[in-house]
């Protein structure tokens, strides 16, 4: 039982009827109660700030985070100031540019932040987003080819490129290239102008919990910082960089971020900046999906986070990033409508994998598998990981679920707290058990031949072999109750 864990059960409760635990997590009596004098707060609101970590000092910040006091100086990340000189130099010299950009929401936001940002300052800037399917995932020989031949000299990959070195070393003497990435490194990064990631084995900035496109938004400020130094500002005006935080904030939502530090400051920012509505893309879908209420997490989450990836699974790769540059409200519209009938059929797509899915992840969890793995024919790589994180849901187990054609299987893994499962697909690879693999603790993507599943399954078995012991469903952390005359309108306000 972890250390917080003071109690294995609540009110007398051990377990709900959905076979979840109970569990009292409490904080320090002596920190809540500090917060609770210091910034005049109900006991059950610094309760809460207490069991999650949240101290004395850090609970007004926590509470109100501002950029001001969190925004960290860009330069303390590894090849920022590289990088920053060459947009500057591109900026300056009128050059064309391109953007290679990942084609999820972090992908989508972080290439639409860049692109927008390099052509509010009158260079001309092609974007490119792989097809899942014909492409995969990162940078590729022929669609750098093609944008270096539609003039670019400058190329940047956002959420992506920091495994790609043999690819991007193509461009050598053709595009410099910069990398705006944050997923973690395995070795040196690519022989490239700058690489600029928090997760590369080098850099010691503390800022790991950043998404592309917050990477990118510090980027952005790093160019300004450059182009102010050298002049170009003295007859013209400086772009509005809180205005492109309504993007940083949706990506770090939904790339499940921490809401910690300066990412809280980004999404609590970024949501002001949302709720203006003044981005005609995000305008739209707002309107498309009806939401009427308060925006928040959930809204980016659950609501324009679904739809501006489905283009990205099953359609056009580069719909929802269209979406998000589109500065005519009518055309915004169209997208945002053609965007929601493709995650109807992304749905329509899920649920016809879902089922059998299901009954062969039963199955493994009752036979006792540390880890689930399924695969079947047809099934589109595009809505996988989507069926992985059901089945992750359901039975408290790490899934990865693969699509096969033509004898080999494009998949994705979800995983639960406290269980790596990165690693786990990067050891598999490097066991030459995979194709391709790579990922981070929660989420992994890999290929594999059909003839090596069984060996895989093995392999995660043995590997992430504590993942047995879960219980068949995730345990609820409870660390705080409220009397029924204590629910008042004011600590549910608070508690938001």
């Amino acid at each position: 039982m972890d250390a917080d864990i003071v109690a294995d059960a609540v009110l007398g409760v051990t377990r709900s009827l959905s076979g979840r635990r109970w569990l009292w997590r409490a904080g320090e009596e002596r920190v809540a109660a500090g917060i609770a004098q210091r910034l005049n707060l109900p006991e059950i609101v610094s309760r809460l700030l207490a069991a999650r970590g949240v101290g004395i000092e850090a609970a007004a910040d926590f509470l109100e985070p501002t950029l001001r006091v969190m925004l960290p100086d860009p330069s303390v990340l590894t090849d920022m100031d590289g990088a920053a000189d060459r947009l500057a130099e591109a900026v300056r010299r009128g050059e064309t540019s391109a953007v290679f950009g990942d084609y999820d929401v972090d992908g989508a936001c972080g290439s639409a932040l860049l692109a927008g940002f390099l052509r509010g300052l009158g260079c001309t800037v092609h974007c490119h987003v792989p097809d899942r399917i014909k492409e995969g995932y990162g940078p590729n020989g022929p669609a750098l080819a093609s944008l270096v031949a539609r003039g670019a000299s400058l190329v940047v990959c956002v959420d992506c490129g920091t495994a790609a070195a043999d690819t991007l070393a193509l461009l050598a003497g053709q595009a410099d290239v910069v990398v705006l990435d944050h997923h973690k490194a395995e070795g040196p990064p690519p022989a490239i102008l700058a690489t600029v990631n928090p997760n590369r084995l080098d850099d010691t900035s503390g800022l790991g919990m950043l998404c592309a496109a917050g990477v990118a938004f510090l980027t952005a400020i790093a160019t300004v910082r450059a182009l102010r130094r050298q002049g170009w500002f003295a007859t013209r005006a400086e772009p509005d960089l809180m205005g492109l935080l309504d993007l940083v904030a949706l990506a770090t939502v939904c790339d499940v971020m921490p809401l910690t530090g300066v990412n809280r400051a980004f999404v609590c920012q970024g949501l002001k900046v949302m709720a203006r509505r003044s981005r005609p893309g995000i305008a739209a879908l707002l309107e498309v999906t009806q939401a009427r209420e308060a925006l928040n997490a959930s809204t980016c989450g659950f609501a324009l986070g679904p739809r501006i990836n489905a283009g990205g699974r099953i359609s056009e790769a580069d719909l929802g990033l269209r979406l998000l540059l589109c500065e005519d409200r009518v055309e915004a519209l169209a997208l945002a409508e053609r965007l929601e009938a493709v995650n109807r059929q992304r749905q329509d797509v899920e649920a016809g994998i879902m089922e059998t899915a299901l009954r062969s992840a039963e199955a493994q969890v009752a036979s006792g598998h540390a880890a689930v793995l399924v695969m079947g024919d047809g099934w589109h790589p595009g809505v996988v990981g989507i069926v992985a994180g059901r089945i992750k849901e359901r039975f408290n187990r790490p899934a990865c679920v693969a699509g096969l054609a033509e004898g080999v299987g494009k998949g994705s893994g979800r995983s639960v707290p406290g269980v790596d499962l990165g690693a786990a697909v990067i050891a598999a690879r490097q066991a030459g058990l995979l194709l391709t693999g790579g990922g981070h603790a929660m989420a992994a993507g890999f290929s594999i031949r059909a003839e090596q599943a069984d060996a895989f399954h093995a392999f995660l078995n043995e590997r992430l072999a504590g993942a047995a012991a879960l219980p068949s469903a995730a345990d609820l952390m409870v660390e705080g109750t409220l009397s029924v005359p204590g629910a008042t309108a004011e600590v549910a306000r608070q508690l938001e």
